[in-house]
């Protein structure tokens, strides 16, 4: 896989929860290349490396609206256990604890990708803000819009189905 490739992968493991910008420790696993387990027990294990700020576990709703929206955690639809995300500060610990030349180079990558993203949406914060705006008023404007259709089928005597 080219560095593009393994980018852009990674970018799209990148979820934002809690208003903060974290990795799901299988997706992870998979990318150092070991077993969520082995993740598991070397965070564990090193636990005084991983204050809440750099891993947390979800919540129940978190972990269903992640598995709403990524067909790849359907898996944990059903589980009871609920899964830990990492922030960029815990990734880069994970590098510490998993100590192969992979955990390295994937760390590294990863960094990076943390770094590439909050530079876009930094960069990108005005237009974010706009676009809310204007979603509000297109909002605004059709709650403004259904009411004065009410008002003219009211006017008219129109009979109306009611809404569901």
């Amino acid at each position: 896989m080219s560095d593009i490739t393994i980018q852009a992968d990674i970018e799209n493991k990148i979820f934002t929860i809690r208003g903060m910008q974290v990795m799901v420790d299988r997706d992870l696993a998979e990318l150092y290349g070991v077993e969520p387990k082995r993740l598991g027990e070397q965070v564990k294990r090193n636990i005084e490396r991983f204050p809440s700020e750099f891993r947390f576990q979800l919540s129940e709703e978190e972990k269903n609206e992640l598995v709403a929206n990524c067909d790849r955690f359907k898996s944990l639809k059903h589980s009871s256990s609920l899964p830990h995300v990492f922030t960029e500060q815990g990734v880069s610990m994970l590098s510490a604890v998993l100590r192969s030349d992979r955990a390295i180079k994937t760390s590294i990558q990863i960094i990076n990708s943390f770094v590439k993203m909050r530079s876009f949406l930094s960069q990108n914060a005005d237009i974010f803000k706009r676009l809310e705006l204007v979603e509000k008023r297109q909002i605004s404007h059709e709650i403004k819009i259904d009411e004065k259709f009410e008002k003219l089928f009211d006017a008219l005597g129109v009979c109306r189905t009611p809404k569901a």
